[in-house]
């Protein structure tokens, strides 16, 4: 009898089937088989990539995202993965999409957006080991992208637009009122300033004055007469320097300046002189 020859490659499973029936597996290597009458499947146990294509799912608040999945799965049993179900793949990427669709329906737009890792942990434990309904196992899976609708993005961009502007004005109006506050406590501390150095500069002349009064006055109380003739003297001396033609005298023996010549003299002219003047006004008249 003929037979034909089978090579599995490494780390792949070959199922023996005879007469179309499942009969049993082999491991990697050289195997022989009947023609006609036997077949041998390869399944690969390799784990492999899948990426799910965007689909549309509806948040809590009826918020319409696009996601994007990609996954690596290897298959953990070649028999069930075979012989149990048509297409074992896709009904693990239907699995996902569903288990999907209901974690994100329970969130808000907001919320799920900001918490892919979150979903992707939960994603994870609702698919669990589909070892015994598929015969594969997901090893790691994660979402790629959640993106909103045309519509909500604009209407976020718009939003998020106005909370920046806001922000920008309460800003600029806080900074507006810092620099109000600053400038009239810079202000009120220059006045402050100006008003204690002013204050401080009024007493230093109050208290100098005072001290030069007090100086003079020492100086008086014990001056004798003699002092005050020398004062006189001095003063005399000053309005002879002068261009006046007044004369003045003290009155202290008064009687006496009559009786010098020179001033005699003075006061004779100076009464002929008035009596003149005083004539020569009524003719006038």
């Amino acid at each position: 009898m003929a037979f034909g020859i089978k090579i599995v490659p490494q780390n792949s499973q070959g199922l023996v089937e005879t007469l179309g029936k499942y009969s049993h597996s082999v491991e990697s290597g050289l195997h022989f088989y009947i023609p006609f009458i036997q077949r041998i499947r390869k399944v690969s146990l390799a784990m492999a990539p899948l990426s799910l294509p965007n689909y549309s799912i509806i948040t809590k608040d009826n918020a319409d995202v696009s996601a994007s999945v990609t996954l690596n799965y290897h298959v953990t049993s070649a028999v069930k993965y075979q012989y149990e179900n048509t297409d074992s793949v896709e009904s693990m990427a239907q699995l996902v999409r569903g288990h999907l669709r209901d974690i994100i329906g329970r969130m808000d737009l907001n919320e799920a957006l900001g918490s892919t890792a979150k979903i992707n942990q939960e994603l994870a434990i609702a698919i669990g080991d589909l070892t015994n309904t598929y015969g594969i196992n997901v090893d790691r899976i994660n979402i790629d992208e959640l993106t909103p609708s045309k519509a909500i993005q604009t209407a976020m961009d718009k939003q998020l637009t106005a909370d920046r502007e806001r922000v920008a004005s309460i800003a600029k109006a806080e900074g507006e009122a810092k620099s109000i506050e600053l400038t009239t406590k810079a202000k009120n501390e220059a006045m402050i300033a100006t008003s204690k150095a002013e204050a401080d500069s009024t007493k230093i002349r109050a208290n100098a004055e005072k001290y030069r009064i007090d100086t003079i006055q020492s100086g008086l109380a014990n001056a004798d007469d003699r002092y005050f003739q020398n004062q006189s003297i001095n003063a005399y001396s000053d309005l002879a320097k002068s261009k006046s033609n007044m004369v003045v005298v003290p009155s202290d023996n008064a009687q006496t300046y009559g009786q010098i010549p020179g001033l005699a003299k003075v006061f004779k002219e100076s009464t002929k002189e008035d009596k003149k003047e005083k004539s020569s006004e009524q003719n006038e008249k």
